[in-house]
Formats: structure tokens, sequence, C-alpha cells
């Protein structure tokens, strides 16, 4: 990551930040992402469960536990809390973020495909997260991960990224809650990117009920 001048960067207000790691990776991965939003000044918190593989048995019910682990661990923290998910982790933020309305402010994906098919990703497990040993059909399953939270909603993609096609991490609609940020990097590089860095930095400052998009 290039050398980033954080003190021009916006201060934190300590609000809990949960990160939420890629497909087969851990905290280690995000390792650096946790070190930056200590150093603005916020509360971070890893998303409890190790390494992201595939949720196991009954989908819904397992959602509906990570969003209950969340919520448990979070509890604290009276300010609403921010989901941060990097690849597969984005989709895990975006599904709690549907869970806890109430509990989270926002929602901020980093190079994740929830509004594709499975051709639109080469690591096209991401498409089974909703999915056990019952197959959702591929449109049944893009329109449950393209439908947005009701809180707001920050999508960082690159044209670069070399693993989800951009279109894919595009949220569709509209909707005022909502943005979609263009940075320039690859999809592995993406949760040690400056440009990410100085994006994620200035959409979680924003005081809750005051969401404004960055463009």
């Amino acid at each position: 990551m290039k050398r980033m001048d954080k003190q021009a960067l916006p201060n934190g207000d300590g609000h809990a930040v949960v990160i939420f790691p890629g497909l087969a990776t851990n905290h280690q991965a995000v390792a650096p992402l946790k070190t930056f939003f200590k150093d603005l000044g916020y509360h971070v918190l890893d998303w409890s469960r190790g390494l992201n593989k595939r949720p196991q048995g009954n989908v819904d019910r397992w959602l509906d536990g990570l969003a209950e682990e969340i919520d448990d661990m979070t509890r604290s923290h009276d300010a609403p809390i921010s989901l941060v998910g990097w690849s597969l982790g984005g989709i895990h933020a975006r599904e709690v973020a549907k869970r806890l309305p109430t509990r989270a402010r926002q929602v901020i994906t980093i190079g994740t495909s929830f509004a594709g098919a499975p051709e639109h990703t080469r690591a096209w497990l991401v498409y089974r997260l909703l999915n056990s040993k019952k197959l959702l059909s591929s449109k049944a399953l893009a329109q449950r991960l393209a439908a947005p939270p009701e809180v707001p909603a920050t999508s960082i993609f690159s044209r670069t990224d070399g693993v989800v096609a951009w279109q894919a991490c595009i949220q569709a609609g509209g909707e005022r809650h909502c943005e979609n940020i263009e940075v320039t990097g690859s999809h592995c590089g993406l949760a040690w990117n400056s440009e990410v860095y100085r994006v994620v930095a200035n959409c979680v400052c924003q005081t809750p009920g005051q969401w404004q998009p960055m463009g």
C-alpha cells in the first residue's frame, strides 16, 4: 500500500467497526484494514467466525446466528455500528445489515459481487453463500443478493479487479442511500489499497442519520 497521510483523514468517533474477511481468508488477511481503522480511532472487531467459508446447514439460520453474534459482541456500544466486508465478506456484511437495520449505521463492501450471475466471478463459490444442500436458481439467488439493505450502503469496485466483474459490484435501482465508488486495483490488493482506505475513512466517519454519498 502506498504511504498515506492519515492526518489528512477524518478521525474516528470510537464507534464499533466490524470487519468481514474474504472467501477462504480470516482476520489475518484484513489485518492492515483493521489497523487502519484502529489508528483513526475506531473500535475494531473481527466478524467472529474465523475462516470465511461456505455456511453449514440451513443458510438462513446460519446468517441469523451470525447477525445475533454481531449484535451481542457490539451490545456494549450505544452508537450504531459500521459493517465493512471485503469480497465474500461483503455479502455477509450486507446480509447482517439486513437483519440489524436498527444497529447498523452503514455497510461498506469492497470488491463484492452481489449483483451478478455465477459467470460474473472467477470465485464462483461466492454465489453459493445463500445455498446449502439445496441450491437456489441463479435468478432467485441474484435477486436476493442484489436487494439492498435498509441502511446506507457503499460498494467499492474496480474495473481491473481480475476476479469479479465490476458490473456485478454495482447497486442498481438509484437508491438514495446507496452509492457505487470506483477505485483502481486488483481484487486481492483491494484490502491493502490506499485509495480504498481513503474512501472507507470518509464513509465511516459520517454521523448516523446524516449519511451523504461521496459522489
